[in-house]
């Protein structure tokens, strides 16, 4: 397991980074983290601290669950007041039928492991991208894929079903994906929980691509946006960190994306590079990545989340006290349809 701890956000350049490449040039591992936890506690500032996670999930869900649970711990040795796990942490199936095979409820088995490890390191959880059986499960076998938050007590705070399916062929780029084949959309967004970090926004993956959720979730206070993540490399390669600094900037929000890295079978591999972005859309901690570059026991970025820093950014650009009521937006539509 490799850890590093971001610098604060705000000082303009690429923060040092929790790497799986042997020529990472800051680089920290586990047993060095653990000599220096507790000077790191002593002398770090009143701003809590996030732990961005990736992870390498195959369809070995005890195996996946171990990589989580040190994760986890690690986190919270480190200061982690919340810890996010990337969507998928459950598990990744190597076909449609394995994947609905071991799906599980709310109320199944890893939730529960999860809830009592909260509970007991007194720790919140992001735990995004849960294969959750749907409401018509007996009849359909169709899932829900359900970002589910847990607080310190090892109650679920809040769950949030993706609502922006991955449906895409990239032909010429190695992506076929059909989400939607035994997936359910979800059917509202959730509002943004309270949190020790502050109000975070919930998203999964490809809904990082619709900049009307973040804007949503930001007018309803959100001072963090999440966006666990399995991004194929292609897509990775070329619009991962764009879209998530895209996010942050245009939001003056803090953006954390926890994701899964490396090859999880043979038909199937993700870009990594779990990411933080500041209110700015600095990069403040990068997990880095690549299809061969996975590790079993994980990684993470330790990132203190100042939400002065949010309240500064806007304040000397108050973009959304800027922006046009909807209507106006809307008028060339209407226009065009009276034309």
């Amino acid at each position: 397991m490799e850890i590093t701890k971001g610098r604060p956000s705000g000082s303009g350049v690429r923060d040092e980074r929790c790497l799986f490449r042997k020529q990472a040039r800051h680089f920290v591992t586990y047993s060095t983290w653990k000599s220096l936890t507790m000077q790191n506690r002593m002398s770090s500032t009143s701003n809590p601290v996030a732990a961005v996670c990736q992870m390498t999930s195959t369809p070995d869900k005890e195996a996946n669950f171990s990589v989580g649970k040190r994760l986890v711990e690690a986190a919270r040795e480190g200061g982690a007041s919340m810890v996010f796990l990337p969507e998928a942490f459950d598990y990744i199936g190597s076909s449609r039928d394995e994947t609905l095979a071991l799906a599980e409820s709310l109320t199944g088995d890893t939730i529960s492991r999860y809830t009592q490890l909260a509970s007991k390191l007194n720790v919140w959880l992001s735990l995004g991208g849960f294969h959750e059986r749907g409401h018509d499960w007996e009849n359909d076998r169709r899932i829900y894929n359900s970002h589910v938050i847990i607080n310190d007590q090892g109650s679920l705070a809040a769950v949030y079903r993706k609502s922006h399916l991955f449906d895409v062929e990239l032909p010429g780029r190695g992506v076929s994906l059909k989400e939607s084949a035994f997936t359910i959309p979800g059917p509202a967004l959730a509002p943004p929980v309270q949190t020790p970090i502050g109000k975070v926004g919930l998203g999964i993956c490809y809904d990082l691509r619709f900049p009307e959720l973040s804007l949503a979730l930001q007018r309803q206070g959100a001072d963090i946006l999440t966006y666990p993540s399995a991004f194929t490399v292609a897509t990775g390669a070329a619009h991962w960190e764009l879209l998530l600094r895209a996010r942050a900037v245009e939001t003056q929000c803090y953006v954390l994306a926890a994701a899964q890295v490396g090859r999880h079978h043979t038909t199937r591999a993700s870009w990594g590079h779990a990411l933080a972005v500041d209110p700015w859309g600095a990069v403040v901690g990068d997990c880095g990545g690549g299809e061969k570059e996975g590790s079993g026991n994980g990684g993470m970025v330790l990132v203190e989340v100042d939400l002065e820093k949010v309240r500064e950014t806007r304040r000397n650009m108050p973009v959304q006290e800027h922006r046009r009521d909807a209507g106006f937006y809307r008028g060339l539509e209407a226009a065009v349809d009276n034309t």
